[in-house]
């Protein structure tokens, strides 16, 4: 999710600004305790000394950026530089309806390694030489595009999985867009896998259970309860790979499938899956431990594309009117929490449940990927419910046009792929039309695969 547009400072980048620090530089007010060598600052607390002339350092966090900059202004500064609280830099916004900004001087945020360095040099009384400069970002980043794949990518291998990996039959119920209830209906189990059926109800409760639960993390979050979702995060990555892992080993060598071992409390299980585990189990934790690394990233996707995968054959939809219901209230869902939650809670619930708490921890379900050719950095970011809801319907079509015996351009599959790849392409747009203001990506990826199996559209694709 993008952070939430509004007015950028008037000038939030300097270009080549050539800045003197003498050692009257301050550091927040939230800062600890090595910084009590630093005087006062021009942070959230309008206790501070005079600035005049000076560049004043502020910490990010406790209050808004232009509230720094009004403090930092009033004492003298002639410039802000808020050091932020991790290697990233964003765009520092106000809100839409704050109307009386009047910032004159230049705010410039800097990464977190280059704001321990130069406080730490103020701190032995150095006198430093400051060069800022404002480079051009890409107009189209190539990162997102890659991500725009991999989210593609997910979804088709899921759909195909069952059939090409695993190598088991189509259920042969999916003979119609209402499948037949059969005594399986609801969870059922074939070959040891549990099948859980999504029903219409079931769909409209867990909305609301998400909802609840986003509102939960809006209210509370904490880094505890950020690391309950890393624990969940992990216990769920280390299910997906393993199950991923076992049936990869299994279509490739045969006989792998055929070995068992006999565990207390587990009973016969795979050789191979007794292997298995502990490899998985120790990925999830170096992944836990690193997770702040530049390559961390690699990790996180790995293990989130197999738990969406795991996801994506564990769950299902038994018909179109089902997945109607759940796509239609995930679009209302997603939409509400992004644009109308700020006229309620006065700001958009779930870009801040998005953006983490203040100790930098961010939620990690999602996919990600750094932008390698952005001289800002950052990360491009989707979320696992843009990749579950519309693979859901994907994956369902991919059934029902083997089980009907539909071909690849008169059948379901390859259109609705085709539609959730519009989709996503028109959420990246939106984005960039719009200066990066939070976009929910379901308002635009539900209409694009559910206009897709329109009954004028089942026409069109029965006719030879």
């Amino acid at each position: 999710m993008a952070t939430h547009h509004a007015r950028r400072l008037p000038a939030a980048a300097a270009v080549l600004l050539l800045v003197l620090l003498a050692g009257g530089s301050a550091a927040d007010d939230a800062s600890s305790d090595d910084d009590a060598g630093v005087p006062p600052s021009p942070g959230c607390s309008n206790k501070f000394q005079l600035l005049t002339n000076y560049i004043a350092i502020a910490q990010r966090g406790e209050c808004a950026f232009t509230a720094k900059a009004k403090i930092a202004q009033t004492g003298g500064a002639v410039g802000l530089l808020v050091i932020n609280d991790n290697e990233e830099l964003y765009k520092m916004v106000c809100s839409d309806n704050d109307t009386s900004i009047n910032v004159t001087i230049p705010v410039v945020m800097i990464p977190q390694s280059a704001g321990k360095k130069m406080k730490g040099l103020l701190d032995q009384g150095a006198r430093l030489e400051v060069q800022l400069y404002s480079p051009n970002r890409p107009v189209v980043d190539l990162s997102a595009c890659f991500l725009w794949i991999m989210a593609i990518g997910t979804i088709v291998c899921a759909s195909l999985w069952t059939e090409f990996v695993a190598c088991e039959q189509v259920d042969e119920r999916y003979n119609q867009l209402t499948r037949k209830d059969g005594p399986n209906s609801g969870t059922t189990n074939r070959e040891d896998k549990e099948i859980f059926e999504i029903s219409a109800k079931g769909a409209i409760v867990f909305i609301l259970v998400a909802s609840v639960f986003l509102l939960l993390l809006f209210y509370f979050m904490s880094s505890w309860f950020v690391w309950l979702l890393i624990v969940l995060f992990c216990i769920g990555g280390i299910e997906g790979m393993h199950v991923c892992l076992v049936t990869l080993l299994t279509r490739i060598c045969k006989d792998c499938g055929q070995k068992t071992v006999q565990l207390p409390f587990f009973g016969e299980v795979l050789t191979l899956s007794v292997l298995i585990v502990p490899f998985c189990t120790i990925f999830a934790i170096l992944w836990a431990v690193y997770r702040h690394a530049s390559f961390a990233w690699i990790g996180q996707d790995i293990l989130g594309i197999c738990l969406m995968i795991t996801v994506l054959q564990m769950a299902r939809l038994p018909n179109i009117r089902v997945a109607s219901a759940l796509l239609s209230a995930a679009f209302v869902y997603d939409v509400f929490w992004v644009f109308i939650s700020p006229l309620i809670f006065h700001e958009s619930v779930m870009i801040a449940v998005a953006r983490g708490d203040n100790s930098g921890e961010a939620i990690p379900m999602l996919l990600r990927i750094p932008r390698f050719f952005d001289p800002w950095g950052g990360y491009d970011m989707i979320g696992f419910g843009d990749i579950i809801f519309p693979g859901l319907l994907v994956a369902f079509s991919y059934r029902f046009d083997r089980a009907s015996k539909r071909g690849l351009f008169n059948g379901y599959f390859l259109w609705l792929t085709v539609g959730y790849a519009v989709g996503l392409f028109l959420t990246y747009l939106a984005l960039f039309l719009m200066d990066g203001h939070g976009q929910p990506a379901l308002l635009y990826l539900v209409p694009c695969t559910l206009d897709q199996t329109r009954p004028d559209k089942w026409v069109s694709l029965t006719q030879p």
